[in-house]
């Protein structure tokens, strides 16, 4: 088994649990699940730097990025200095996330926030609306066509804007509808961690120009960044770059000033 194999496979344990205790009901009566959302899609589209910036305290492949900062400082750090949008990782086991971190994110800033998470039951995007996210990405590596069209027409109902992470050319093609906003491509293979922009190269042109493109993973210079716009990348998330920082909000800033410089 993969390391994303166990991932799912704890996931679906979990989600199942938070069903039982707490209903969608309850979710629905959230005083979030009714706001107006902000479109991530429709600000890259704009942006001239499309800086995504992650709250990630740890990962698999890194292991313990920055377990000292608070959400609420990051956030806002994030939104004076300028990012398009803001990713929070709400997976607890692996990533050392929670639900809780992207409620303290959107009481702080009024940024577009993704719901970082590995998706792969309906109720989980309902928890994603009422505890305040704007956005959820679907993995299509653990996802079927179906299920990819099921959530993400469900997120499209709720207001909400989806981005679709893929891998590799396979993934992208069995993916492609009109209920998706952007195309992430990782940049990190799955399988070994490693990490290559010559993937985002690579994809970049079997993308349809109907959707916002989004590199992701391994993207630590503003080098990287001017080295993927040719390939028509609007969007570059970007994590562990800042959190490994004591300020992520200032290293944010420098980066986005010296990106437009």
């Amino acid at each position: 088994m993969t390391i994303l194999d166990h991932i799912v496979s704890d996931k679906r344990l979990e989600v199942n649990l938070r069903k039982k205790l707490i209903p969608v009901s309850q979710l629905e009566r959230s005083v979030l699940f009714d706001r107006d959302t902000f479109s991530l899609s429709h600000v890259l589209q704009k942006s001239s730097t499309g800086i995504i910036a992650e709250h990630k305290r740890r990962s698999p492949s890194k292991s313990v990025i920055n377990n000292d900062l608070n959400v609420f400082e990051v956030a806002k750090g994030y939104e004076v200095a300028g990012v398009n949008g803001m990713s929070v990782l709400t997976d607890g086991k692996y990533f050392g996330g929670s639900l809780d971190d992207l409620l303290i994110a959107r009481s702080s800033c009024n940024l577009p926030l993704l719901r970082k998470e590995f998706i792969i039951d309906e109720y989980q995007i309902l928890e994603a609306k009422s505890y305040g996210a704007d956005v959820i990405l679907l993995i299509a590596a653990i996802l079927t066509r179906d299920e990819i069209k099921q959530f993400s027409e469900l997120a499209k109902d709720l207001k909400m804007d989806v981005l679709l992470e893929v891998h590799n050319e396979g993934e992208l093609n069995k993916s492609i509808m009109p209920s998706l906003d952007m195309i992430g491509v990782n940049n990190r293979n799955l399988k070994t961690f490693e990490v290559s922009l010559e993937t985002s190269k690579s994809l970049s042109e079997k993308i349809p120009v109907d959707f916002i493109k989004v590199s992701e993973s391994g993207i630590s210079s503003v080098e990287a960044i001017k080295e993927l716009r040719p390939y028509g990348y609007k969007g570059f998330l970007i994590g562990e770059n800042f959190m490994k920082t004591n300020n992520p909000g200032v290293s944010a800033d420098k980066f986005i000033k010296k990106l437009r410089s």
